[in-house]
C-alpha cells in the first residue's frame, strides 16, 4: 500500500469518528474534503489568533437568513458558541455551526494562515583570512531549522557549483569545507549538535551507519528547485572514522543529460574534430587519463552521449555509476566486494555491443580484455591513471607487453586537467624576463604564438568573485596513435619510455598539457600560476 492510500484510509477513519461525535453532540456534521482547498475564504471576520485558540473557521453560505456558517471541532469551547449566537442574534443575524474533523480544520488553517517561508542568507565563500564571513555562515547554518539544515547545505553547495562537501571533525567543533572550481575553501564551523543532525540525515538517506568503525560508501539523490527549474543531484558519500568522529565527503554530480555534451566542454575546433574523427570508427580503444577531479568522467559521458543513437548498442561497466543516461545499458561493478572489470567486460561482449565503456583499467587482465575487444570490432572507452598521454601509453605497454597484433588497437589517448578560469575583472600585465624565458622555452616550435608581444593576465577579486576566478576550463592533451607511435607497441623500438613516446607524438603535432596551459594563459583564460598548480 502506497503512502497516498495510507493517508486516504486514515482520513476516512477520522471523518467517520467525527460524524459519530457530531451525532452525540447534536451538531450537524460536514465532510469538507470536496471543497476545503478551493472554496473562497472570508478574510478578517475572525482574527487568526482567535481561530487558532478556539479551533473555529468561518465558511460563507450565501443565505440571507444565515449569512455565515462556522466550522468547529470537538475542541471548540461551548461558551464561545453561545456568545457568538447571542452577539449575532442581537444584530438580527442567524448563524450556524457544523462539526469538522481535525484534518479539515488544519487544511483550512493552512489557507487562512500559511506557514511563513523563512529565507536564510546564501552561503558565501570567504577570502583567505576572512574569519568574519566564516563566522557569519556558521551562524546561518546554526540557525537553519533542524529539518532543513541538511537540504540547505546541499542546495547551497549546488548553487555555488561546488563539486564536494567535506564534513570534518575537529577537537571542539565541526568544520565544513566546499571544493569550488577545484579549490577547497573553509565555509563554516558548527557545533556537535549540528553534526549529529547532519550525520543522522546522511545515515538515513545514503544508507551509511553513523556508528561504523570502518570506511563506508553510500549514494543518495536530491531534487534541486531553483528559479523555476529543477534538476536531480547525484551524491556519492564516503565516510571514514577519525580521532574525533566520522568525517564525510559528499561528491555532487549534476544529473542533467543536456550538460553532457561535447560542445559544452570548451574545446577548440581542432580538438573537437580529432575526437569526432576517432569515435566515428566502429573499433579501437580510446583512453582518458588524468587524476581524480580532472573531468575525465564528464568527457567520457559526453562522448557516450554523442555516440548514443538508436543504431548503436552501448554498454558501460562502472564503479559506481555517476550519471544515468537514457538509452544506454549501465552496469555497476562493485570492485570492493570482488567484482572485476575484466570479468564484466568478458560477459558484456557476449551481448553484441557496438560501444563499451570500462570505468577504469586497473590491471593487466582488464587491459588485455579491453585491447582484444577493440580489435574484434568494438569501440572501447576507458579511463586510466597517468600524468600524461605518453606516460599512459608507456604504462599500457608495461601491462600488456609489446605485440604486433595490438599495434593498431589503441587509437587515441586524452589527458586533461581543469584550471580555474579568470573572471571578467582580470587585468593585463607584462611578465618579467624569467617568465618570458619560460614561455619561450615551453612554446618553442609551436605555430601561431607571438613571442615578441607577451601579455599575461592576473585575477582581480570582488565581492562577486572573491578570488578573481569564475568557473573552470579544460586543458586537453590529445595523442593520436600514428604509425611511428604504434612502433613502440609493436616492439620495433627497444627503448620504450615516456620521453621517447612524447617526442614522437610532438613530431606529429601533439601539444602537451603544459603547452596547452601556456596557450590558455596567453589567451587570458587563466594564469600561469593556475597552470603550474594543476600540471
Amino acid at each position: 500500500m502506497d503512502e497516498q492510500e495510507i493517508q486516504r484510509k486514515r482520513r476516512d477513519g477520522e471523518e467517520a469518528a467525527t460524524k459519530n461525535r457530531a451525532r452525540i453532540l447534536g451538531l450537524p456534521y460536514l465532510d469538507t474534503r470536496a471543497f476545503e482547498n478551493t472554496i473562497p475564504l472570508i478574510p478578517d471576520l475572525i482574527p487568526v489568533a482567535d481561530m487558532r485558540q478556539n479551533f473555529i473557521v468561518p465558511l460563507r453560505e450565501g443565505n440571507d437568513d444565515s449569512p455565515y456558517h462556522f466550522l468547529i471541532t470537538s475542541q471548540t469551547p461551548n461558551t464561545l458558541l453561545n456568545k457568538m449566537r447571542k452577539d449575532y442574534g442581537d444584530r438580527g443575524l442567524h448563524i450556524g455551526f457544523s462539526l469538522i474533523s481535525g484534518s479539515a480544520y488544519h487544511a483550512f488553517m493552512l489557507r487562512y494562515d500559511p506557514p511563513k517561508e523563512i529565507h536564510y542568507d546564501d552561503i558565501k565563500i570567504s577570502r583567505e583570512g576572512d574569519s568574519e564571513t566564516i563566522a557569519e555562515v556558521s551562524r546561518t547554518l546554526e540557525s537553519v531549522s533542524t529539518d532543513k539544515v541538511f537540504d540547505f547545505l546541499i542546495e547551497q553547495a549546488d548553487k555555488l557549483n561546488s563539486s564536494d562537501i567535506h564534513i570534518e571533525n575537529l577537537r571542539h567543533e565541526i568544520r565544513i569545507r566546499m571544493r569550488v572550481d577545484g579549490m577547497l575553501h573553509p565555509v563554516a564551523h558548527l557545533s556537535r549538535d549540528r553534526y549529529r543532525i547532519l550525520m543522522g540525515e546522511l545515515s538515513a538517506r545514503a544508507d551509511v551507519s553513523a556508528a561504523a568503525t570502518t570506511p563506508q560508501s553510500g549514494h543518495m539523490q536530491q531534487d534541486i528547485y531553483r528559479d523555476g527549474h529543477s534538476h536531480l543531484l547525484n551524491i556519492r558519500v564516503e565516510t571514514v572514522p577519525t580521532m574525533y568522529g566520522q568525517d564525510a565527503v559528499l561528491r555532487l554530480f549534476n544529473f542533467d543529460e543536456s550538460l553532457l555534451n561535447l560542445d559544452l566542454l570548451g574545446l577548440s575546433e581542432g580538438e573537437m574534430a580529432s575526437i569526432r574523427e576517432i569515435i566515428s570508427h566502429p573499433r579501437g580503444l580510446v583512453l582518458m587519463v588524468g587524476p581524480t577531479g580532472s573531468g575525465k568522467s564528464t568527457t567520457l559521458y559526453s562522448i557516450l552521449n554523442a555516440l548514443n543513437t538508436p543504431e548503436r548498442k552501448i554498454i558501460t561497466l562502472e564503479d559506481p555509476i555517476e550519471y544515468g543516461i537514457t538509452g544506454i545499458t549501465q552496469i555497476p561493478i562493485n570492485t570492493t566486494q570482488g567484482g572485476s572489470f575484466a570479468d564484466g567486460l568478458r560477459s558484456v561482449l557476449r551481448l553484441d555491443p557496438d560501444v563499451v565503456m570500462v570505468g577504469e583499467i586497473r590491471d593487466a587482465d582488464t587491459a588485455r580484455t579491453a585491447i582484444q575487444a577493440s580489435i574484434t570490432g568494438h569501440l572501447v572507452l576507458s579511463s586510466f591513471h597517468a600524468n600524461s598521454t605518453s606516460a599512459a601509453f608507456a604504462r599500457m605497454i608495461d601491462l600488456i607487453g609489446t605485440n604486433p597484433i595490438f599495434a593498431s588497437s589503441i587509437r587515441m589517448l586524452i589527458a586533461q586537467r581543469l584550471v580555474r578560469k579568470l573572471a571578467d575583472t582580470k587585468e593585463p600585465y607584462e611578465p618579467d624576463e624569467a617568465t618570458k624565458q619560460y614561455i619561450y622555452t615551453v612554446m618553442q616550435g609551436v605555430d601561431g604564438v607571438d613571442l615578441d608581444n607577451i601579455v599575461l593576465y592576473k585575477p582581480v577579486s570582488t565581492d562577486e568573485v572573491p578570488f578573481g576566478y569564475k568557473g573552470r576550463t579544460v586543458l586537453m592533451e590529445q595523442m593520436i596513435v600514428a604509425e611511428d607511435i604504434q612502433a613502440f607497441l609493436r616492439g620495433d623500438v627497444r627503448d620504450v619510455n615516456t620521453q621517447a613516446i612524447e617526442y614522437t607524438a610532438r613530431e606529429y603535432g601533439m601539444l602537451t598539457l603544459e603547452q596547452k596551459g601556456v596557450l590558455a594563459a596567453l589567451r587570458g583564460d587563466t594564469t600561469l600560476e593556475e597552470v603550474s598548480r594543476v600540471i
